[in-house]
């Protein structure tokens, strides 16, 4: 019984801690006025018949504060890598000279930061509720157990581990929100 207990609580963590990972990922697609080699994580090339992430066709950096700078490593796959971008929809007009493609990442306006902002509290609260998710089949899983044998004072130890889980978690997205909530609005 004690094995299953185990296994309920660390298939709880996995799950919360796979929302974190989630939401970390979604956070990193909300841009915030500065560019990042990580804002193009999602792009892929079509590169000789299939698609390959651009990080793989390409070496990525970030010259500037506001300039991404993609340099292929052959110089035929320059169109595609361009045109991938723009089918990406992440609102880049990249430019190229024939040899490196160059991006520009705008400065955000007012309405534009608060609309970024309500984006990421709304990634947030998804991650909240993955979490709650898991809380929720931890403790029915529990409950089943109970039913099964598992001693009451065993169920009600592993609810409140759980719920610690749980307040840990939503800590860490509160923290990951307000540090993206503050790179947004600093200019």
């Amino acid at each position: 019984m004690e094995d299953e207990v185990e296994l309920i609580l660390d298939l709880c963590r996995e799950k919360m801690e796979s929302a974190i990972d989630h939401l970390e990922k979604e956070l990193v697609h909300i841009r915030a006025g500065k560019a990042s080699t990580r804002m193009l994580d999602g792009v892929t090339v079509d590169y000789y018949g299939s698609m390959t992430p651009l990080q793989q066709v390409a070496n990525i950096n970030t010259p500037d504060a506001r300039t991404i700078a993609i340099q292929p490593w052959e110089k035929q796959t320059i169109s595609a890598i361009e045109k991938a971008i723009i089918n990406a929809n992440l609102g880049f007009n990249p430019e190229n000279n024939g040899e490196i493609i160059r991006i520009s990442v705008p400065a955000l306006t007012e309405e534009r930061r608060k609309s970024l902002s309500k984006q990421a509290s709304a990634e947030g609260e998804n991650a909240k509720v993955s979490i709650r998710s898991a809380r929720k089949d931890s403790n029915d899983a529990l409950k089943k157990l109970m039913k099964d044998g598992l001693s009451e004072d065993m169920e009600k130890d592993a609810e409140a581990q759980v719920q610690d889980m749980t307040n840990d978690f939503s800590k860490k997205v509160d923290t990951l929100l307000e540090k993206k909530t503050k790179e947004i609005f600093t200019i």
